[in-house]
């Protein structure tokens, strides 16, 4: 039976029983509730949501994910603070926050704080974004910047944390004796200004939400109506200091434009009042942004917008055409019309645009009518003949226009095509680059102190190597120098090695680590006046290193002999010469007679005799132990300089040197043989007597 009926087989696999059991089943399921209710074996009872559906029923409407905050909860940072948490499956410290950040989220969102959420367990990519690594972890997003809570999670500190992610500048606090000059400041910041008279001493967090909102077009102040002096502000305006009192103030400080008064003011109904009073009576044209906010595109017939444009020369004070413009336009408020006014020195490009005979409006001022057809600055307008000086004509003149324009919108007849406005108010490139950088200083302390330590690693580990590295050049500097100067005090000391019997002189192994003391290089000429003090009475533990040029060579060997052996000449037990090839070739050959294999020495008959080039050859000589040590440049390029004085060449090659190669490449590798010198590995040739120097 149960096979044969379709309904009892489907119950029967899913349930494991044909369905005729459904009382006995339904009585077991209530008596097992009933039992379960009688414990309280409930989840509420160990605040503990083990449910996925009750937890997300908390946070399902805040959770976001990582194109979401990037795409909307960033830029949307710069009109409201956010407020995110991080949260995660069987975080038990989560569930501990979770009334308290359930109250705190119904007050902020009311007030117009943005609310998000993030499941470090599902949006690993936008936790690992934010720099959260644990949970909970609770943070402020404001104008794309983020900001980490650090106190414990309490009502009163989440408040003041989501506070202190405001600017500090953005409401201003005003008296009886600064009110004139912020409700003035109109004309330079082109904006209105709003005023709310309250009775706490500082602003409410709902109107400073606001005024971060509105920032771009309203500059907002505070009015603690309990301060003394304040009296003299509330007669004026005539404002009821027991009721919350916000005004609004355009170009005339006297006397504001719109107000609202209210035992409660709400966040709609703020921001509906601020709504409907972001510009000023006539506005000035100071950015293209404001020219596309003001005068927008036509998009329908229905939906024209006209822009009645003021051109006028730059003014301290109002003058009597932007008076007379400004009454006009008080008096003749409409949907479809905008009155707006421009700076002709600041913005001279849009005015000879409009203005069809520039020199005869020349420092005076013009009114034209446009409407914008397309974004890319066409539009049609029509501009009033004569200059506009604000006289009862001109009035009724450009009432004349409006009237005509409102029956037949072709009356507009000239077309053109206008530039793009200057930024007037843009800060100058100094003042971005400051403020930039003190963004900077301020986010890295806040890091320093604040941040995870995983993040701050490598930087750490950068600042630590920076100060070890400069820490040891320190060190080894100030050990060189005293090693130095330890060393040069006492002169006699260096003939100590000599007498000890050592047979390494004193110069073999410290005198390579001295730094130079003279920025050149001293070369003596080896001649028969210098030969016995540069050689043969040569003092015990010095050495002579002689170059051998000739007179067409001696200005580029000296030059690359001198590069080569600088670093050298921190000893005082080197001394550097040269001789000159032309003049004492004979002494030359008599020594290298005794360098054995190094270079065979022709005899007077030999045809290459004079003709055999040793410029370039380096003769280390010690004249008190008479012996030498010799260093020849390569014969090609491409071959090995050797450096010392038991070369493998065999007998019968012709000696190094021959063959072309810049003059400067023969000593390349001269700084080498002199640290073979310093070291004593090199072949010493030993002589009987030093020859006489013709």
């Amino acid at each position: 039976m149960i096979l044969s009926n379709e309904e009892k087989r489907t119950n029967y696999d899913h349930y494991g029983d044909a369905g005729e059991n459904q009382g006995y089943q339904q009585q077991r399921e209530y008596r097992f509730r009933h039992f379960h209710e009688n414990f309280y074996f409930d989840e509420s009872f160990f605040h503990f949501p083990f449910n996925s559906e009750r937890r997300d029923s908390i946070d399902e409407k805040y959770l976001l994910h990582f194109s979401h905050y990037v795409n909307e909860v960033v830029p949307d940072s710069f009109k409201k603070p956010y407020l995110i948490k991080i949260t995660s499956d069987w975080c038990f410290s989560c569930i501990h926050i979770e009334p308290i950040w359930k109250e705190v989220v119904q007050e902020l969102e009311g007030l117009g704080v943005g609310i998000g959420v993030v499941h470090a367990g599902y949006e690993r990519r936008l936790a690992h974004h934010l720099g959260a690594h644990s949970t909970p972890s609770i943070l402020g997003i404001i104008n794309g910047k983020i900001s980490f809570f650090h106190n414990a999670v309490v009502h009163e500190n989440l408040r003041q944390f989501v506070e202190s992610l405001l600017p500090g500048n953005l409401v201003e606090k005003v008296t009886n004796k600064n009110y004139v000059r912020f409700l003035s400041g109109w004309q330079q910041e082109n904006k209105p200004h709003a005023l709310l008279f309250g009775q706490t001493p500082a602003a409410p967090l709902l109107y400073k939400l606001t005024a971060f909102a509105y920032k771009d077009y309203v500059s907002f102040g505070y009015v603690y109506v309990g301060l003394r002096g304040v009296e003299e502000m509330t007669r004026q305006y005539n404002v009821n200091i027991y009721a919350p009192t916000m005004l609004i103030f355009k170009e005339h400080i006297n006397k504001p434009a719109d107000a609202i008064q209210a035992r409660g003011l709400k966040k709609q109904v703020i921001e509906d009042f601020i709504t409907q009073n972001k510009y000023l009576l006539a506005s000035r044209l100071t950015s293209q942004k404001l020219f596309h906010e003001l005068c927008p595109v036509k998009r329908s017939h229905r939906q024209r917008k006209y822009c009645v444009v003021l051109l006028t020369a730059e003014a301290n004070k109002l003058s009597k055409p932007f008076d007379a413009f400004l009454s006009f336009a008080l008096a003749n408020t409409q949907d479809t019309v905008r009155f707006v006014h421009v700076y002709s020195s600041r913005q001279q490009e849009f005015a000879s645009t409009l203005l069809p005979d520039i020199e005869a409006f020349q420092g005076k001022s013009g009114v034209s009518i446009l409407e914008r057809r397309n974004t890319a600055g066409r539009v049609v307008f029509k501009t009033l003949e004569d200059p506009w000086t604000g006289s009862e004509s001109d009035k009724f003149v450009l009432l004349g226009y409006l009237d005509q324009l409102r029956k037949d919108p072709a009356f507009l007849s000239s077309e053109a095509v206008l530039p793009d406005l200057t930024d007037e108010l843009a800060p100058v490139f100094l003042l971005r680059w400051l403020y930039s950088v003190s963004d900077y200083l301020s986010d890295f302390w806040e890091s320093l102190l604040h941040s995870n330590w995983r993040e701050m690693m490598p930087l750490l580990s950068l600042i630590f190597s920076a100060l070890f590295i400069l820490f040891g050049t320190v060190i080894v500097q100030a050990f060189s120098d005293s090693n130095e100067e330890r060393e040069s005090h006492p002169p006699d000391k260096e003939e100590v090695p000599e007498k000890a019997g050592k047979t390494e002189p004193s110069f073999t192994k410290e005198s390579s680590s001295k730094i130079p003391k003279k920025g050149f290089v001293e070369v003596t000429e080896l001649t028969d006046v210098t030969y016995t003090s540069n050689l043969v009475r040569l003092r015990p533990g010095h050495m002579n290193v002689v170059l051998i040029l000739s007179n067409s060579t001696k200005t580029s060997l000296l030059q690359k002999f001198a590069l080569e052996v600088y670093t050298f000449t921190g000893s005082s037990s080197l001394h550097f010469s040269f001789l000159t090839l032309d003049k004492h070739r004979e002494w030359l050959e008599y020594l290298l007679e005794f360098a054995q294999d190094a270079a065979p020495i022709p005899n007077q008959y030999d045809k290459h005799f004079m003709e055999r080039d040793y410029t370039g050859y380096v003769l280390a000589l010690n004249g008190h132990k008479k012996y030498f040590c010799l260093f020849k440049p390569l014969k090609t390029v491409d071959e090995e300089t050797v450096g010392s004085c038991d070369l493998d060449s065999s007998r019968g090659k012709p000696p190094c040197g021959l063959g072309p190669k810049p003059l400067k490449g023969k000593l390349s590798k001269l700084s080498l043989w002199m640290e073979r010198l310093l070291e004593g590995s090199l072949q010493r040739f030993y002589i009987p007597s030093w020859p006489e120097l013709d």
